[in-house]
């Protein structure tokens, strides 16, 4: 066992299955020599070469398509996108044709690869640099959506998305790249996509969460004197409806907590599901904690947008005060 951060662990399921299957190659803006911003990329360059991991020019929807066009082909492709505010560019390739090869030949094609995009607040940088626009892509068929909250869960769950037949964007919660270690397993193994992963168990209220914000919410539950059972999604497409749906029949409360603003975020699909499968167990209306239904702002205020563990606990309390 190695007691690694996130963008280790991230790292370390790279170069294993780069080992492991030399159809892997990455492709992106400086993850070769000088191995990724977040240096998650670090040392790859040296050990593959630049065939295996290529230094792309600032084009993002470039590096999308050629990606499709390598996965198309038989490869395993892994780009990276340098920040989730520049995937803009690379709207149109991966919504209008990654997404939709499959389903466009009928199976004829498959286009199996994996977008790596670092997401989220909290690192102060610019409003471009710091968003979580998971529910865009959520909304998009043909996709499935990863978020890591753990170092354990950030290497088993990339390797099964390499391994995936279809599209899987593995969104990095920048925030906590660093933020904490925990022992990874040396030896490969998988999270499997699709399954949530219930933190700790509870019998007074359900806590939905994904990425950074699980920390954040392990921060209230330990300012609440209240049995919590804390859920922390993983995929977000397809989403583990069944862990959830459970949880709150048992609990009859839920609050959902993520970054991206409230409006059309995630929470309210989440909500709306937990009303139509849980409507006669619920003691309370399903609260959100979010970002605000503005722009990022920069660093100065950054900490007031992003759900912390003081409006977290007052959701907790007013929730199970119902």
């Amino acid at each position: 066992m190695a007691n690694l951060t996130l963008v280790q662990a991230i790292n370390l399921a790279l170069i294993q299955e780069m080992e492991k299957d030399d159809r892997v190659l990455l492709l992106g803006e400086d993850i070769g020599l000088n191995g990724g911003v977040f240096r998650a990329t670090e040392g790859l360059f040296q050990r593959f070469g630049g065939d295996r991991v290529v230094d792309a020019p600032l084009a993002e929807s470039g590096i999308m398509g050629t990606a499709i066009g390598l996965a198309m082909g038989g490869l395993r492709p892994i780009p990276e996108i340098q920040f989730e505010g520049f995937l803009g560019p690379a709207f149109d390739q991966l919504t209008n044709q990654c997404a939709r090869i499959h389903s466009r030949t009928r199976g004829g094609l498959t286009c199996p690869l994996v977008l790596r995009v670092p997401v989220g607040g909290g690192i102060h940088a610019p409003e471009h640099h710091s968003d979580s626009p998971e529910a865009i892509y959520t909304h998009t068929p043909g996709l499935k959506i990863v978020m890591p909250s753990s170092p354990y869960d950030a290497k088993g769950l990339l390797i099964s998305a390499i391994r995936d037949p279809d599209p899987v964007i593995f969104f990095e919660p920048k925030r906590i790249y660093r933020a904490f270690r925990e022992e990874v397993p040396e030896d490969e193994y998988l999270v499997p996509i699709g399954e949530a992963r219930t933190v700790c168990k509870g019998e007074e209220l359900t806590m939905v969460s994904w990425g950074a914000t699980v920390m954040q919410c392990m921060n209230a539950i330990e300012q609440v004197d209240c049995s919590i059972e804390l859920i922390d999604l993983r995929t977000i497409s397809p989403i583990d409806m069944e862990t959830i749906t459970n949880s709150v029949r048992k609990t009859g409360r839920c609050v959902v907590v993520h970054e991206a603003p409230k409006t059309a975020g995630l929470g309210a699909e989440i909500a709306a599901s937990v009303m139509e499968n849980c409507f006669l167990h619920l003691e309370a209306p399903v609260q959100r904690v979010c970002g605000f239904d503005t722009i990022m702002p920069y660093y100065k205020l950054e900490l007031e947008y992003l759900p912390d563990a003081e409006r977290i606990g007052k959701a907790i309390v007013e929730t199970l005060a119902y």
